[in-house]
């Protein structure tokens, strides 16, 4: 199951789900004046409009497709979303971890375009694009009002061809421009050495096949290099693929829930284990902000709530659902969001974010003596290595999901 977007990503799951097919009492999914009406439209668009007569302009599959769109986001969820067949073996390529364009993830937030994190070493890196900046246009196309959809189409493209971006930033009054060129993104999912003689930094870019793996890898290099104590940072990580997200968690906590999707059907309701037996014993930090989303809140809110580790930087994205695929027969597809998903503790936090035990504002910094978020996770880090106690911001008591409690936490 996909919980994310991408330039992007989404969290999902592989779960196979199947679409209704129509019956006898239910062929028409309209009126028959809605129909008529439908059919009246496209012929005076035919007949009138000022381009209507010119080749390709009037073309019943790019109708079908914008009229699909329109049934899709008459729901207002952002996350609900209707693409085509070739929009779709694009973003399925995404996720193998290779395609052309500049390497941010990006999501609709307020019915407005925004990144949600740059990947590492991209253009959009590179060029200084940051959480929460506002995408209002890309080359001369203003992007108010569109879809992840459309900024995608006209961000993506062959490597080494310009584009320039301009973005509005919270707390600077002018549009900021980027003037950057397209590369071939290969998506590093890990990255993981070690600061000092002490610590093990694993940073974890993105969820996709291949992460669990990779951090494993990481983990058995913190092994080799007699590591007292392990700093996850999933800063900027826009989140991937549910599984994952489970196989990594499983890997510092020992056993016990992880995560619980909670939605009107009943496999849409579900609670995920950790597996038994393969958590490190080492004492944990991680670093989250507010371009932390989806898979990477599932991973630090199960961390929190399971008291496996230690909060630090400031609040999340708050994507807290999960969408499906629907495979349709013309090879398009609709991302349909059947759950929302609870930490540990029962807290829905869709549209909440999480909040860290530390709170700490900066930003993610190359150099890492500058990284004020990071260095204070080492401080805590070797607090807890020596024994220290460690002192955490005072928590407002987390609201849990309408009268449930979460189910407890069982072994597996």
């Amino acid at each position: 199951l996909f919980i994310g977007i991408i330039l992007g990503v989404f969290i999902t799951g592989t779960a196979a789900y199947f679409v209704p097919q129509a019956g006898a009492d239910n062929v028409w999914p309209f009126t028959q004046q809605q129909l008529v009406i439908m059919k009246q439209v496209k012929e005076t668009l035919k007949e009138y409009q000022v381009d209507g007569e010119k080749k390709g302009k009037i073309d019943d599959d790019k109708m079908f497709h914008g009229a699909m769109k329109g049934i899709v986001s008459s729901l207002e969820d952002p996350y609900t979303r209707f693409v085509t067949p070739k929009d779709l073996e694009e973003e399925l390529m995404q996720l193998k971890g290779e395609y052309g364009g500049l390497g941010m993830y990006i999501s609709m937030k307020n019915d407005r375009v925004v990144v949600v994190s740059p990947m590492e070493g991209t253009p959009a890196d590179r060029a200084g694009l940051k959480p929460m900046d506002e995408i209002v246009k890309v080359d001369s196309t203003s992007i108010i009002g569109k879809t992840t959809e459309d900024a995608v189409k006209l961000m993506r493209g062959d490597p080494g061809k310009p584009v320039t971006v301009q973005i509005r930033r919270k707390g600077v009054d002018k549009i900021l421009t980027f003037k950057m060129v397209r590369e071939m993104i290969k998506i590093k999912t890990v990255r993981s050495e070690m600061i000092g003689n002490d610590v093990a930094y694993i940073k974890i870019n993105q969820f996709i096949e291949k992460t669990g793996k990779d951090v494993a890898n990481a983990l058995k290099m913190a092994k080799d290099k007699k590591a007292k104590g392990v700093i996850i940072d999933v800063r900027n990580n826009p989140g991937g693929l549910l599984h994952v997200c489970v196989d990594v968690a499983s890997q510092f906590i020992d056993g016990g829930l992880i995560v619980s999707t909670k939605g009107r059907f009943d496999r849409a309701n579900d609670t995920l284990y950790a597996d038994k037996g393969r958590a490190t014993k080492l004492p944990v930090v991680i670093l989250i902000n507010e371009g932390s989303a989806s898979a990477s809140e599932i991973l630090a809110g199960a961390i929190k709530d399971r008291k496996r580790g230690t909060l630090i930087g400031t609040k999340s994205f708050g994507k807290g659902s999960v969408q499906t695929l629907f495979d349709l027969p013309d090879k398009s597809g609709v991302y349909i969001t059947i759950a929302r998903y609870a930490t540990p503790s029962g807290f829905m936090l869709d549209k909440k974010g999480l909040q860290p035990d530390i709170k700490i504002a900066g930003d993610v910094e190359k150099d890492k003596k500058k990284d004020k978020q990071l260095q204070k996770a080492l401080s805590v880090l070797r607090d807890k290595i020596a024994g220290r106690p460690v002192k955490v911001d005072a928590q407002t008591p987390a609201k849990k999901a309408s009268g449930k409690t979460a189910p407890k936490a069982k072994k597996k």
